[in-house]
């Protein structure tokens, strides 16, 4: 498959899964779909977990959905593949920060939990309010964890992509692009 071609496809599959994980981190604010629980948090009162606030889903969304825009119009022109293996780190990053923060979150668990939940669904009734939160806890944090475990390999493989792109080149006919090309037109333009 041509690099052009492949960045396109990689970009056009990490839209989707960023929107996801900013949806899912900020249905995590509103547990039972009510704005009570983080009114709460806001007044002092700890209702919410830490890991919904450090906000893993919108932060490591928005670190994958911009480098999937620069993706995507590399996949297009068919040049520019090394600024594609920047901004696809970070995107990697984006996705280590979302799937860590989303671990982290189904092991702990919610805050009326005394431990872990996972392994021993018997504590599960222990938070009462609001109803079913820990299923919607783990939903979400789940979601969100495969999110970003694909949005990592999707984002690892735009770096081999785009090395390849630089190294040999891509299959634009009009224009070769070259790793030696676009740093001497990235000098010429400085």
């Amino acid at each position: 498959m041509c690099t052009g071609k492949c960045s396109k496809f990689i970009a056009i599959c990490l839209y989707p899964l960023a929107l996801l994980s900013i949806i899912c981190n900020i249905f995590l604010f509103f547990p039972d779909f009510q704005t009570i629980y983080s009114k709460k948090e806001a007044e002092g009162l700890h209702r919410l977990t830490d890991e919904i606030k450090y906000m893993g889903g919108v932060g490591g969304g928005i670190l994958v959905l911009i480098p999937a825009i620069h993706i995507h119009s590399t996949g297009r022109q068919g040049c520019c593949m090394f600024l594609s293996i920047i901004f696809a780190a970070v995107g990697v990053a984006g996705a280590l920060y979302s799937g860590t923060i989303a671990a982290v979150g189904l092991i702990h668990g919610k805050v009326c939990s005394p431990e872990s939940y996972l392994g021993n669904s018997d504590i599960w009734d222990i938070c009462e309010e609001p109803e079913n939160i820990v299923v919607f806890n783990i939903g979400l944090f789940s979601a969100l964890l495969v999110a970003a475990c694909l949005e990592l390999l999707l984002c690892g493989f735009q770096v081999l992509n785009g090395l390849f792109g630089c190294i040999c080149g891509t299959c634009n006919h009009k224009e070769v692009c070259t790793l030696d090309t676009k740093v001497t037109s990235f000098l010429k333009v400085k």
